[in-house]
């Protein structure tokens, strides 16, 4: 079992690219492949979105760091988290809510009141995990990243 000390939350370094790639991609597959349209999904693989996302914005992101492996993720912007990911063989570990207790840490001392955050509707897990940090749902739409016909939630938490 993982405590946690053992998990360093860190900001990432260029060295950690191949691994944020992995951890997006396992996810993906994971998470949302069994979930989305066949067109989406080779959308997703075919535009390579992990390797371009991590090139945009790798170096705001913050890991998880677990004695030299990077198993996790958080990227934020201003009040907003673009990203939570754990690799799929590290979950339940308490590794997203040390980099989610992180990021609102972050948020926090950058003045805003409220940290924002969607996940889809299928994804029951992260919805139950978000609700119990605290966030609340605040709006749903469709969801026009994946062109999938999913519904995305909107949930916001106050932050003290």
């Amino acid at each position: 079992m993982i405590g946690d000390k053992d998990i360093i939350v860190r900001a990432a370094r260029p060295e950690d690219f191949a691994s944020l790639n992995a951890i997006l991609y396992d996810t993906f597959e994971s998470t949302w492949r069994p979930n989305l349209k066949e067109a989406a999904a080779q959308a997703f693989i075919q535009e390579n979105r992990p390797t371009a996302y991590v090139n945009k914005r790798g170096l705001h992101f913050w890991v998880a760091d677990i004695a030299g492996e990077v198993v996790g993720l958080v990227d934020w912007d201003g009040d907003f988290i673009n990203a939570l990911h754990v690799r799929s063989s590290h979950a339940r570990q308490g590794i997203g809510r040390r980099l989610l207790d992180h990021a609102e840490m972050r948020i926090a001392q950058a003045g805003f009141a409220s940290a924002r955050l969607e996940t889809d509707t299928f994804n029951r897990p992260s919805q139950a995990f978000y609700q119990s940090r605290g966030y609340l749902e605040a709006g749903r739409y469709p969801d026009e990243e994946w062109n999938s016909g999913l519904t995305t939630i909107l949930f916001i938490k106050a932050l003290r």
